[in-house]
């Protein structure tokens, strides 16, 4: 490669950069809200089942007696680790098998963590699983690296079929972030979300660590009885 192709790939990259950072600085007036949320009053149940606007993000069974909402942000630390060591467990036994359904919403915390929220959504919904699984797992090497996280957040997200055309489109679409931020806001404004991971079993708020399966067993147990 020449030093003017060098210089080159390198003028496109900062380009695209600067066009991906400024789309997704619009999210940042609306972070303050999870810390001024309050904490639901009654039974949320209904409206918490309702869908958000791009359709839910699903495993397992629609009909599951038992259903975990779960609103996560793609740089949370603690939600990349229920996602690699707590969910695998919670799959094989309790999603594979029918009884439970878990819903994934996004509550981003910061911008890039939109930016992995925004790839997931695009990925479409027979691989937005996978690209979430690959960024929570992978999360110390785009998420906080020092200088910019795009390069490497590309070449991640590139295994799931991502070119640098789709890429770029998808983290410029402002009508997709305003979507993945009308969700957080109504989590934080109407759940009562202020932190992440934060899961909510047949409508009632999971108060215990979700570190352990343990945790997710004494909730989902007693509904399957």
């Amino acid at each position: 490669m020449t030093y003017l192709s060098e210089r080159l790939i390198a003028v496109r990259l900062a380009r695209r950069s600067a066009l991906i950072g400024a789309t997704l600085l619009a999210l940042a007036p609306g972070l303050a809200l999870a810390q001024d949320a309050k904490a639901p009053a009654g039974d949320i149940t209904a409206e918490l089942m309702k869908p958000v606007p791009r359709g839910d993000l699903t495993l397992g069974k629609a009909d599951a007696p038992v259903t975990i909402v779960e609103y996560a942000s793609m740089t949370c630390s603690h939600c990349a680790n229920f996602h690699t060591k707590v969910l695998p467990k919670l799959k094989e036994k309790y999603v594979d098998t029918g009884k439970v359904r878990l819903i994934l919403r996004e509550f981003p915390l910061d911008n890039l963590a939109a930016a992995g929220a925004m790839l997931a959504r695009c990925a479409g919904p027979d691989k937005s699983f996978g690209v979430i699984a690959t960024l929570f797992e992978k999360q110390n090497d785009w998420a906080f690296v020092e200088g910019n996280p795009v390069p490497a957040l590309f070449k991640l997200v590139g295994q799931h079929g991502f070119t640098k055309e789709s890429f770029d489109k998808c983290l410029t679409d402002q009508k997709l972030l305003d979507d993945i931020t009308s969700v957080r806001d109504k989590a934080g404004k109407q759940f009562g979300v202020r932190s992440t991971p934060t899961f909510f079993i047949n409508g009632k708020q999971l108060k215990e660590r979700s570190d352990d399966i343990a945790s997710f067993d004494r909730a989902i147990e007693p509904l399957l009885k």
